[in-house]
């Protein structure tokens, strides 16, 4: 480890790891901000002109996106041409002095610019490197360019999401991105975890994750399904097959509310909640092959009960009854929640938006650890924020050779 670990009081448990994030976009940043979270210092190389494209994703305002401010967090961002030798080189320096490298380039990219595991593990026989890719490093498609959409798609999860009368569907986030991200994570941590335990190193230290391969294992019995009863899973909307009753049901007020009635107990006790003491009784429908038969009865006599009252009124019977369910909501909605605010999932920083500071709210830190709980510490930085800092106090720079790049005043 880079540093003495010292975990007194409410300290955090990565501190003291160092994490160089050579990625962009969304998988690689979402990996190296849960290091962050949890107090390891995160280096993010970002190019000169522009930085990372994330800055520029779903913004209507300003020059730096919120979805970079809370991927970005916890972050030191250092303006590097990884192109240039002079950038290269400073790199080099800056991984020799790191725990962790996570990248999500296409295969072979690093090995071009002559960054690749060989090299830097030749620097630093100790650090991880995590891998991100399409399809990942090996195989007949692993030179394919390949995004979260790509990735979720060829996984066969776009191919069960929506409605079955229309085009596949997709959760409005990147969903194949940050699975990615987490598995990542993981990764890094299993090999971290091996070498702190005193096992010997296996022949690598790479952690070589495909984006479509963390979706996939997402996706449960898929491929068993289809091997052991013939069955290929069709986009079903909101209802998962052979799990009943389970979905999004309308209320009184036009609110939806999601109810998981699906396991036998569970079944039973939504039964009597809605009034329906001749199902909760029917000994037959504790076999989820005969709920799956009755799908449509069942979800009619649900629908017909949360339709006669408000959504508030819903969720306080059904959380009485001990029903799992849940309110379908947006933004606003999640943002002045009392749960979320009581488990700090909501919490507030300045950031400054067409030169002005204003208070927004941003996501915390998952999961909660007590005692060492996650700190946001900072949203993410401005562009080269942190490039004389890091550049003098771990690449052995002097401040003249900094600005011999021409970098230190990019924001």
């Amino acid at each position: 480890m880079t540093q003495e670990l010292q975990l007194e009081g409410n300290s955090l448990p990565l501190q003291g790891i160092r994490v160089l994030e050579l990625g962009s976009f969304i998988a690689a940043p979402f990996a190296a901000r849960l290091f962050g979270d949890f107090g390891a210092e995160v280096i993010k190389i970002e190019k000169p002109q522009g930085g990372d494209e994330l800055r520029d994703w779903r913004k209507t305002r300003g020059t730096t996106s919120m979805l970079f401010r809370t991927i970005g967090r916890n972050k030191k961002s250092v303006a590097l041409d990884l192109r240039s030798d002079a950038g290269r080189e400073a790199v080099k320096k800056i991984a020799a002095q790191c725990d962790v490298v996570i990248e999500n380039f296409r295969p072979g990219t690093l090995e071009k610019w002559g960054l690749g595991p060989d090299v830097l593990q030749e620097l630093n026989p100790d650090v991880v490197m995590v891998r991100i890719s399409g399809y990942g490093q090996t195989g007949p498609y692993k030179n394919r360019a390949g995004f979260g959409s790509s990735a979720e798609s060829f996984a066969g999860l776009r191919y069960i999401t929506g409605e079955p009368d229309r085009p596949a569907g997709r959760a409005a986030a990147s969903m194949g991105d940050t699975v990615a991200g987490l598995y990542g994570v993981i990764g890094a941590l299993i090999l971290m975890l091996q070498k702190a335990r005193g096992l010997p190193a296996g022949p690598s230290q790479v952690v070589d994750v495909a984006l479509y391969e963390g979706v996939f294992s997402l996706l449960e019995s898929l491929v068993p399904d289809y091997d052991a009863y013939g069955m290929v899973r069709k986009r079903t909307g909101g209802a998962l097959p052979g799990v009943v009753p389970t979905g999004s049901y309308l209320c009184g007020d036009d609110l939806e509310v999601v109810i998981g009635g699906n396991s036998n107990s569970v079944f039973v006790r939504l039964m009597r909640a809605i009034g329906r003491e001749d199902l909760a009784e029917d000994q037959t429908l504790l076999a989820t092959e005969a709920r799956g038969a009755r799908e449509e009865e069942l979800n009619g006599a649900i629908s017909a009960w949360t339709g006669s009252m408000p959504l508030t009124e819903v969720l306080d019977k059904l959380d009485d009854a001990g029903v799992p369910a849940g309110p379908v909501y947006d933004a606003p909605s999640i943002a002045v929640d009392k749960h979320y605010l009581a488990r700090d999932m909501i919490q507030t920083h300045e950031v400054v938006i067409e030169n002005e500071p204003e208070l927004i709210r941003f996501p915390g830190v998952v999961p909660k650890i007590p005692g060492h709980e996650g700190r946001v510490k900072w949203v993410g930085p401005e562009l080269g924020q942190h490039t004389a800092e890091v550049l003098q106090e771990l690449a052995g720079m002097t401040a003249d050779e900094v600005a011999g790049l021409g970098l230190q005043e990019v924001r």
